[in-house]
């Protein structure tokens, strides 16, 4: 009979005994300590993808965002900068705005009518007395920058230094996709039944891919194999694959894209992997034929044959870019078990639902990946919550999950040492 791990260790104990290339830990994915942890050390010290700015188009437009315990306003002031506010009055703390998402002309709290601007500045506070000094009490900053139209936060006083770095070899790859000046085509909201983190593993790998029906027609199924390991069933597909990113990168090279893939997943505070891919079929976007599912492409591209740009992002972000449409995801921790998707679809300015797209077409695909994958990340929450659970070997095929939970790893480690 095998041993069971001992769970009664502290967070550090299981940090320092963590096995590489194994999956976690019970008390990671399960523990209430562990999720304040998480927040306090991954969430509220790095750069977290929350918006696009085409949710932001006009002066006043806002979201909020729920991390943890905290509550963060983004919003456009009136000068069309992007600033970010912890969403507590300055008064006597009370949260400012309720709903996910608006428009205002200042911001108003609506229980003691402290008034601010959209910069942050206090405007108005009734009855305060004499000397009352209203440059004292501005809304609380929180770090905000967008890259390429993907709105980014920190909350931690002096963020990841290596972010501007990041920012600017990502940008040639996501800019010709112009993204800041597109439209909103949907935006929905998936509670998955598990831990952010298994939410984060399962899309790092195509491993269980035989589980996406949808996605297969497009996404060809030898993404993290190599030549040494791709199994002979896969070996056509893969050969079609390798002549069709041939083609692929002649048309990028041609059209001066950026390609290449760079991986620096789990080697700097700010982890990414991009790259631009082929796509199976007709090559053009994630649909049941591989076709366009917008007609107005996105930005100038002169063909819809330009594959799907791939960018991945520690710790709660990945997109994918076609010629026709983006689509956005974003990962933010509810409880220990409880996470919410949240994925963004995103087309020309000037297309239209109904006439230019289809939006069930345009939809279909990635709803019903992200409802596969919500049933497959709530089997590995029930798993890993057994006391028989046991940290599993990942295959060669998962090194990207690895890379993740070193990467996060790190993270903890580098907190608990401050």
């Amino acid at each position: 009979m095998t041993a069971l791990p001992d769970i009664a260790a502290t967070p550090a104990e299981l940090i320092d005994r963590r096995a590489g290339r194994h999956s976690l830990e019970a008390p990671f994915y399960t523990s209430p300590e562990f999720f304040d942890l998480d927040v306090a050390a991954i969430f509220a010290e790095h750069w977290i993808f929350v918006a696009t700015e085409a949710e932001l188009p006009e002066p006043g437009d806002y979201v909020t965002i729920a991390l943890g315990p905290y509550s963060i306003v983004v919003v456009r002031d009136d000068d069309e900068n992007l600033r970010s506010f912890h969403n507590i009055c300055r008064h006597r703390g009370a949260r400012i705005l309720e709903q996910g998402r608006g428009s205002v002309g200042n911001i108003v709290c609506g229980y003691h009518k402290w008034t601010y601007g959209t910069d942050g500045t206090l405007l108005h506070a009734p009855s305060q007395p004499q000397g009352f000094d209203p440059s004292c009490f501005g809304l609380k900053p929180v770090h905000v920058r967008s890259v390429a139209g993907l709105v980014f936060v920190c909350l931690a006083e002096q963020p990841p230094s290596d972010f501007p770095d990041v920012a600017a070899r990502i940008e040639p790859y996501v800019l010709p996709h112009q993204l800041r000046g597109a439209k909103v085509a949907a935006q929905v909201d998936l509670v998955e039944e598990g831990n952010w983190k298994l939410v984060m593993e399962n899309n790092r790998e195509c491993y269980h891919c035989d589980g996406h029906p949808e996605l297969l027609r497009a996404f060809f199924p030898t993404y993290g194999y190599t030549e040494e390991n791709l199994p002979p069933r896969l070996r056509p597909v893969h050969e079609r694959y390798l002549r069709v990113d041939a083609e692929l990168r002649q048309t990028c090279q041609r059209l001066g894209l950026p390609y290449e893939l760079i991986e620096e997943l789990d080697t700097r505070a700010t982890g990414f992997r991009i790259q631009r891919d082929a796509l199976n079929l007709a090559g053009e976007s994630f649909t049941a034929d591989g076709k366009a599912a917008c007609r107005p492409l996105l930005g100038d591209f002169p063909t819809p044959r330009l594959g799907h740009l791939a960018l991945h992002l520690q710790p709660n972000s990945w997109f994918h870019f076609v010629s026709d449409h983006a689509i956005t995801f974003a990962v933010l921790p509810l409880a220990a078990d409880r996470t919410l998707l949240r994925t963004t679809w995103l087309v020309h300015p000037d297309a239209e639902a109904g006439v230019d797209y289809d939006p069930d077409e345009l939809l279909a695909v990635w709803t019903a990946t992200n409802e596969q994958d919500a049933e497959l990340v709530a089997r590995a929450q029930r798993g890993v919550g057994s006391p028989a659970y046991e940290p599993g070997p990942y295959a060669p095929t998962e090194y990207q999950v690895e890379a993740f939970c070193n990467w996060y790893i790190t993270r903890l480690r580098a907190h608990l040492t401050r």
